[in-house]
């Protein structure tokens, strides 16, 4: 029986799930039938976590007992900070050194051989994973400039402790508020590649770290992750050349390149997440008295808007504006896609817990195309 090829599996149904819906033909993103405009602005990323792990918004009783419970575990073992140090030592990319320094939590883990069925477990692995990536990356990023890690401040927000941990200073409101909102906006975004790895793998009944890892791994990948640099990189070329944005981005379509952040596989108009970023870089760019990134990207998206390019589908995705918005935050560029790993660590866990509650191991097939009957011949007949 002749079946269809789907290469990349595109438009494939592999599970059900009641945490995040795209719709991509509106411009819609839902968190469990919350739209994600609504939840960016009137709740904090620690708000969001818990509706994507338990089902429901919390009450302010259980917001503060999660909080608390989450900040608490935010230290990481001083073996792993001197992983950390060598790593930055030896030059390597911020989103290896993660990947290597989650490996390194799991030696840590004290629920490590809890039954891969106990789900609360899983959760409560989850949350150290989830407090402990911050910490991991500011370490690191400090490390490579040359400076000793800050300790968290169980006192400040999951977006808060983070700034303040990579700069050793509490950030003003407007950045909070900003990078919380990031978070929040990239927690979850339905069945992407990495949630995809990290569910195959959560499938096969391993360990929350293990499928975490996989997420970052396939995270890392310049398809999927790191857009955003790509963005920033772009508008850095745009600066450096002096020429007017509009005038840089016609000679470079002439020249044939692609400008990042413009197109989305499932996205048709623009990405919702965007909106609320290019909203929060007006605000940080009013707090700095700095608009260039702001003039950049409004200009380059009027101009690709006016030639029609949103009309074909292709609109401005989150990463168009991400970018500025980090690097108003004084971010370096690749720490953006750790940050995101950062986030979405979030709907990783929620996704591979939801699934193993019904599990099916994920097993699809390949047709093959390599040749028939071959016949063997012995070593020394070759």
């Amino acid at each position: 029986m002749s079946v269809e090829l789907k290469r990349g599996l595109e438009g494939v149904l592999v599970a059900e799930s009641e945490l995040s819906h795209v719709d991509g033909e509106v411009g819609k993103l839902v968190y469990r039938g919350y739209d994600i405009e609504e939840l960016a602005r009137g709740a904090s990323y620690e708000e969001v976590l818990y509706l994507l792990w338990h089902g429901a918004l919390p009450t302010r009783e259980e917001l503060d007992a999660f909080a608390a419970d989450l900040a608490a575990e935010r230290d990481v073992d001083d073996d792993v900070l001197d992983t950390i140090q060598t790593l930055a030592d030896a030059g390597e990319c911020p989103m290896a050194a993660l990947r290597t320094a989650v490996s390194m939590l799991s030696a840590y883990e004290p629920e490590v051989d809890a039954d891969p069925e106990d789900f609360d477990a899983t959760r409560r692995k989850g949350r150290r994973l989830t407090a402990k990536i911050p910490t991991v990356l500011a370490a690191f990023e400090r490390a490579r400039q040359g400076e000793e890690p800050v300790d968290p401040d169980p006192d400040l927000s999951h977006a808060g402790n983070f700034l303040y941990m990579l700069t050793g200073t509490e950030p003003d409101a407007v950045s909070e508020e900003t990078f919380d909102m990031a978070l929040t906006i990239h927690a979850d975004h339905g069945l992407n590649a990495s949630t995809f790895t990290a569910l195959v793998i959560g499938s096969t009944m391993a360990d929350i770290y293990s499928s975490v890892i996989g997420g970052i791994g396939a995270l890392s990948g310049p398809l999927h992750g790191g857009a955003n640099q790509d963005v920033m990189e772009v508008l850095y070329e745009v600066d450096e050349s002096n020429k007017d944005p509009v005038e840089w981005v016609k000679a470079a379509r002439d020249a044939g390149r692609r400008i990042p952040g413009f197109g989305h596989r499932v996205y048709k108009v623009k990405d919702p997440r965007a909106k609320i970023l290019e909203e929060k870089l007006r605000d940080l760019s009013e707090s700095s008295g700095d608009t260039k990134w702001l003039d950049y990207t409004t200009a380059i998206e009027g101009y690709l808007t006016e030639q029609g390019l949103v009309e074909n589908g292709i609109a401005p995705n989150v990463d168009f504006y991400s970018g500025s918005v980090y690097d108003s935050m004084g971010i370096p560029m690749d720490m953006y896609t750790p940050i995101f790993a950062m986030s979405r660590v979030g709907g990783w866990i929620a996704h591979v817990v939801e699934y193993q509650e019904d599990n099916r191991l994920i097993r699809p097939r390949a047709r093959y195309t390599g040749p028939k009957d071959a016949s063997f011949v012995p070593i020394d007949e070759r």
